[in-house]
């Protein structure tokens, strides 16, 4: 029996979940923090606007762009072969509208902010676009995704005061080494399939354990650069103890899984990881606002 064909009405409905929307709670908590740690309280409603609109069509732009440029690397895979793509839910067509409809609305969102956030949009997405071919050539690419969810506090930053300091640098680098962390973890999974097709990562370079010690010793980092953040502005203590919330959620992440079980992994990668993220960014929000 012929397959039929989804309706452009269903594939819409789709679309979120391909590219998996929900997720931008990640690395959007961070980009709030770097907004109100500018604004030093309260951003206007208009900067708080484009700057959400921004977050996310930035990221919508980089996942779309990734389900297109590792469709058949998804289709071989057997984790992700029963993503919407590879099934036929969506087509390369309606990823390519998000893509290029996601991409103008970066940056337009950009333009509405101020020239330094627009200058720089193209950077951001060209950056956003290449990461995922880095897998083919580099077991770097964990970090490189790392440091595209990094993009965020610091775009936030530029977006509210039109320039750029170290204060958000530091808690770039701190969002890039949390990141990198749960992406190794989380591509642990693919070990087998990597090394069956030439594909690069921390775990297929060094191994599971090896891949476990590496992203610990990045989500320590995190941590010290999120307390260094602390220190540079001069903040109040709930924001240290955000900071230290954040790293019993990153340490309990451990608990969950292990080098010899990964079954819950994605509980792993993604509840506690939206947990990190809201946990900073409740920490941040109180010290700016109610002291």
């Amino acid at each position: 029996m012929t397959k039929l064909r989804p309706s452009v009405f269903q594939r819409v409905l789709h679309l979120p979940d391909a590219i998996k929307f929900q997720e931008s709670v990640f690395a959007l908590p961070f980009a709030y923090s770097g907004m109100v740690l500018a604004a030093e309280g309260l951003p206007t409603w208009q900067q708080f606007l484009w700057i959400t609109i921004a977050m996310v069509s930035a990221r919508t732009l980089g996942m779309s762009a990734n389900r297109i440029i590792d469709h058949h690397i998804d289709i071989e895979n057997p984790r992700t072969s029963q993503r919407h793509l590879p099934r036929g839910l969506v087509l390369p067509i309606d990823m390519w509208a998000l893509t290029i409809i996601s991409g103008l609305v970066f940056f337009i969102a950009a333009a509405q902010l101020n020239l330094l956030a627009l200058l720089l949009a193209p950077i951001a997405a060209a950056y956003l676009i290449f990461y995922p071919f880095t897998k083919r050539f580099t077991w770097a690419a964990n970090f490189l995704l790392g440091w595209a969810l990094a993009i965020a506090p610091s775009a936030a930053w530029i977006g509210v005061t039109g320039n750029l300091s170290w204060e958000p640098i530091l808690l770039s680098t701190a969002v890039a080494l949390w990141a990198g962390s749960f992406d190794i973890l989380y591509h642990v999974q693919d070990i087998d399939f990597y090394r069956a097709s030439g594909l690069h990562s921390v775990a297929e370079r060094f191994g599971i354990k090896n891949a476990f010690r590496v992203s610990a010793s990045l989500d320590a980092g995190a941590v010290v650069c999120l307390m260094g953040v602390g220190g540079l502005l001069d903040l109040p203590y709930p924001y240290y103890l955000g900071t230290i919330l954040a790293a019993g959620i990153m340490a309990y992440k451990y608990k969950v899984v292990s080098p010899n079980d990964l079954s819950r992994m994605g509980t792993a990668f993604g509840r506690t990881n939206a947990i990190v993220s809201t946990t900073v960014f409740s920490g941040t929000l109180v010290s700016v606002v109610a002291f």
